[in-house]
C-alpha cells in the first residue's frame, strides 16, 4: 500500500490514479491529521509526501516518521514545489529517501516510486559486519554506531554507506554508485549523489571525512592522508 499526502485534491487523485493503473494499491490523505489516522491502521510500504500541508508541513511529519520505530524505514519521496537545492537538502536531512520537485511527469513519478520500492524490496540481508575506523554498521540489526553511539540514517543513506563500505580504498564512480544505490543509469540524476555524500558524512560527524571525494570520478573510502584530491 502507498500513502500520498497531498492538499491539492487534483493532484492527489492523479497520482492515486498512476499508481494504480500501475498496479500499485495507493491511498490520499490531504493533511497530516488523516494521515496518522491511516498510519495507526496501516503501515504503508511507501508515503509519497508533499511538503506544503494545511496543518504541520511535510518535514514535521518525515521526523515523526523517522522518529517512530514502526515507520522508521517507510521510504519516502518528498513532493515539494520548491526547487532550490538547500530545500532538496533540508528534506534529506529530515530523512527522504527520494524527492520530486513540482512540476514532475506521470512517467518520471512511477519511475521514482519503482525505483524505491525495488531498493526497499531487495535490502541486503547479510549476518556481516561492515567496519571502517569507528564506522561500524550491523546488517543484521540494521544500525550504524560510531565511536559506539547510534547513528541514524534514512534508508538511502544506509544503502550508501553499506556500498562504500563494502569497497574501502577503491574509487567509486558515480555511474557505479547509481546503479548499485538508486537502480538507474541515470546520470542526470548525480546530484542526488552529492547531497546523499554530505549529509551521511554530517550524520557521521568527523568520521564522515574518511567519505573522500575525487574529482570528477566519484567517491572512495580512506583515511584522510590517503585520499585522491578531496574537494568538499
Amino acid at each position: 500500500m502507498i500513502y500520498i499526502v497531498e492538499d491539492d485534491a487534483s493532484i492527489r487523485e492523479l497520482e492515486q490514479y498512476a499508481l494504480q493503473t500501475n498496479g500499485y494499491p495507493a491511498t490520499g490523505f490531504a493533511d497530516g491529521a488523516s494521515f496518522w489516522v491511516g498510519i495507526r491502521e496501516k503501515v504503508p510500504d511507501l508515503v509519497i509526501l508533499d511538503v506544503m500541508l494545511p496543518d504541520e508541513d511535510g518535514y514535521q511529519i518525515l521526523g515523526k516518521l523517522r522518529e517512530n520505530a514502526a515507520t522508521r524505514t517507510v521510504p519516502v519521496i518528498m513532493v515539494t514545489a520548491k526547487t532550490s537545492e538547500i530545500d532538496v537538502v533540508k528534506g534529506l536531512d529530515h530523512g527522504a529517501d527520494d524527492y520530486l520537485c513540482k512540476p514532475f511527469g506521470i512517467m518520471e513519478f512511477i519511475s521514482r516510486v519503482k525505483a524505491v520500492l525495488r531498493r526497499a524490496s531487495t535490502a541486503p540481508v547479510s549476518a556481516s559486519t561492515l567496519r571502517f575506523g569507528a564506522i561500524v554498521l550491523d546488517d543484521v540489526a540494521r544500525t550504524v554506531t560510531v565511536s559506539g553511539e547510534p547513528v541514524e540514517l534514512t534508508f538511502k543513506e544506509y544503502s550508501l554507506l553499506h556500498f562504500v563500505l563494502e569497497h574501502p580504498g577503491e574509487v567509486l564512480s558515480r555511474e557505479r554508485i547509481m546503479k548499485a544505490v538508486w537502480d538507474t543509469d541515470d546520470l542526470l540524476e548525480s546530484r542526488t549523489i552529492d547531497m546523499h555524500v554530505r549529509t551521511l558524512r554530517q550524520k557521521l560527524g568527523d568520521a564522515g571525512e574518511v567519505i573522500c571525494t575525487v574529482r570528477k570520478v566519484g567517491y572512495k573510502l580512506a583515511a584522510r592522508d590517503a585520499e585522491d584530491g578531496e574537494d568538499g
